[in-house]
């Protein structure tokens, strides 16, 4: 691809251009795409040339309702349509929650997707952001992430499960433990816009759950796991009151007919879209190993299909994703712009193998210099001027004209959430936080966070005096590249004790009995020790795949769960095999 393609990214005010505009600007043919997460095995041909077959149609009259097409999805994963809303893509969903049920705050762990931070900012909300750490592997911790909901007074909080970029996972147990410990917030919302490609649990989904409680809402996606990005689709499911208010407002027509043509279809094809998951499932345990195998890049352990690497120290992101593009013809998500990433991560959709294998050519020839322009490692100091590296200062930058976070805060005339060492109890080195009494969530085993091995640091050189003569003009001398360290955060003792305030009240919840028994919670995971060299063909460094923790090979089939006449489609979280 020519070199001017990567004006694009410059020119977007999305994190990348989309395909129409790489195809139009290269030689009519688009890069293969690591960049948006879509399902690459569904629909299947066939399927696009029934759609083919049916495009004049299609494109020339007004779709049915809403209200039809909902009902046909809803009859197809068994759902009451009272308790769902179709939207026009998530976004349009996220759009209408914080406009009608966000009044004043909303809390997010992140990095996340970007519309859970940028959505509430636009509209004047506070945005508590809870900082997910590296040192930990990106693992949210619920008990603390409900800690800090509480010291913040937020009305609103967000879990995206699994999340975006890094893939992390959180068992079904300890979210219906979470939303239950938050049953007196204004809402709850549960993003499982990826759930359908996990596979650490065969029913992971809340949306059961969702609709016998008065205050959450879980977000689903069509097009990532139907590999339809394009027609933009998704649904909610809440109980109906909350659901019947966001679909009051959403217009009659806010469904194309594609939508409608694609929902309508799905029953004939359960077999081939369960097929599909089971494909990205096995695509994503190769892929992980084939890039681990990569000297010091870390791969974090995912149930997305995508995965979260960390490049080699001294690699920039923006120079590497530029490379790829422009002399491999590959499209990757560089991460800089994400709040709580830097440029130092990337984020790879799950592809199939002959397309990983020219992935990892790729990076091996951009990182490591076996390409006529050398390694892009030694590049970091030459990198292009529209990303400083750190997704964090870039925002508040834009947005403050340099005042910082006081001055979002100040702007935003609610406030931002302070760093970390101010807006949340710092947590101690092999300490979590108390467990607030509402909450009795269980602490999660941190997912294993390589370590490198720190370069040795020059010895420190006497500063010489200075002498009456002239001086001649200076030379930059070469500087040492310094290694990040992990931070050391305070032990909570270095806080003030907060003076005791009253537990806000929770509404009552309904009978226990309309309530499913709460599964057991498994058994803690035992990780091996991150030291070492990556050995060539795991999943990460010291990490483990879901299936390996459970001691299958990954590959098998999920187990048959009843949806009586579906007529063999998964159900509503993609895992298991309706019985015929």
């Amino acid at each position: 691809m020519p070199d001017n393609v990567t004006s694009l990214f410059r020119s977007t005010a999305a994190h990348s251009p989309s395909m129409a505009a790489l195809t139009r600007e290269s030689d009519g043919a688009g890069p293969v795409d690591f960049c948006i997460p879509c399902n690459p095995y569904f629909p299947t041909p066939a399927m696009f040339e029934e759609m083919a077959a049916r495009l004049r149609d299609i494109i020339t009259y007004y779709p049915s309702s809403a209200d039809t097409i909902t009902a046909e999805l809803c009859s197809l994963l068994q759902l009451p349509p009272q308790c769902v809303a179709m939207g026009n893509g998530s976004t349009e969903l996220i759009t209408w929650i914080d406009h009608l049920l966000v009044r004043e705050s909303l809390a997010v762990p992140v990095p996340t997707f970007g519309r859970w931070t940028d959505q509430p900012m636009e509209t004047g909300k506070r945005v508590d952001m809870f900082p997910l750490q590296e040192s930990s592997g990106f693992a949210l911790d619920l008990a603390q992430y409900a800690e800090f909901i509480r010291a913040r007074g937020t009305r609103v909080a967000v879990i995206c499960n699994p999340n975006n970029p890094d893939g992390g996972f959180l068992h079904k147990h300890a979210v219906v433990q979470f939303m239950d410990a938050m049953a007196d917030l204004d809402l709850v919302v549960i993003d499982e816009s990826f759930l359908e490609f996990a596979d650490a649990e065969n029913e992971p989904s809340v949306v059961q759950e969702a609709m016998l409680r008065p205050n959450v809402i879980v977000l689903r996606s069509l097009g990532k796991n139907f590999g339809l990005h394009g027609i933009r689709f998704g649904y909610l499911v809440a109980n109906p009151a909350l659901a019947g208010r966001v679909r009051s407002m959403l217009p009659k027509w806010n469904l194309n007919s594609f939508a409608e043509h694609v929902v309508f279809m799905l029953k004939e094809h359960g077999a081939e879209y369960a097929q599909s998951l089971h494909q990205v499932r096995r695509d994503r345990m190769d892929m992980s190993g084939q890039l681990s195998s990569l000297p010091g890049l870390t791969v974090y352990p995912s149930q997305g299909n995508f995965l979260f690497v960390r490049l080699p120290v001294g690699a920039e992101g923006t120079v590497v994703r530029d490379r790829l593009l422009t002399e491999h013809r590959i499209l990757v998500r560089e991460c800089g712009n994400k709040i709580g990433s830097s440029s130092r991560f990337l984020r790879l959709v799950v592809r199939p193998q002959v397309d990983v294998r020219r992935l990892v050519t790729g990076l091996e020839q951009v990182l490591y210099g076996t390409s006529r322009r050398g390694a892009a490692v030694p590049e970091q100091a030459t990198g292009t001027a529209y990303s400083s590296g750190t997704a964090a200062v870039d925002r508040l930058v834009t947005q403050t004209n340099g005042a910082g976070t006081r001055g979002l805060a100040q702007a935003a005339g609610a406030g931002m959430p302070l760093p970390a060492a101010v807006s949340a109890p710092a947590v101690g080195p092999g300490g979590g936080m108390p467990v607030p009494a509402a909450a009795g969530l269980p602490q999660p085993e941190p997912r294993p966070v390589p370590q490198e091995a720190p370069r040795p640091q020059p010895a420190p050189q006497p500063v010489p005096q200075p002498v009456p003569q002239p001086v001649p003009a200076p030379q930059p001398a070469p500087q040492p590249v310094s290694v990040p360290q992990p931070q050391q955060l305070p032990q909570p003792a270095a806080y003030p004790e907060p003076a005791p305030q009253p537990a806000p009240a929770a509404p009552p919840l309904a009978p226990a009995a309309a309530f499913a028994a709460p599964a057991p919670a498994p058994a803690p995971m035992q990780l091996p020790p991150a030291t070492g060299p990556t050995p060539p063909g795991v999943p990460a460094r010291g990490g483990l795949t879901a299936a390996q923790v459970r001691g299958t090979d990954g590959l098998s089939m999920a187990p048959a769960t009843g949806w009586p006449g579906a007529q063999s489609w998964p159900d509503a979280a993609g895992m298991g095999q309706a019985a015929g």
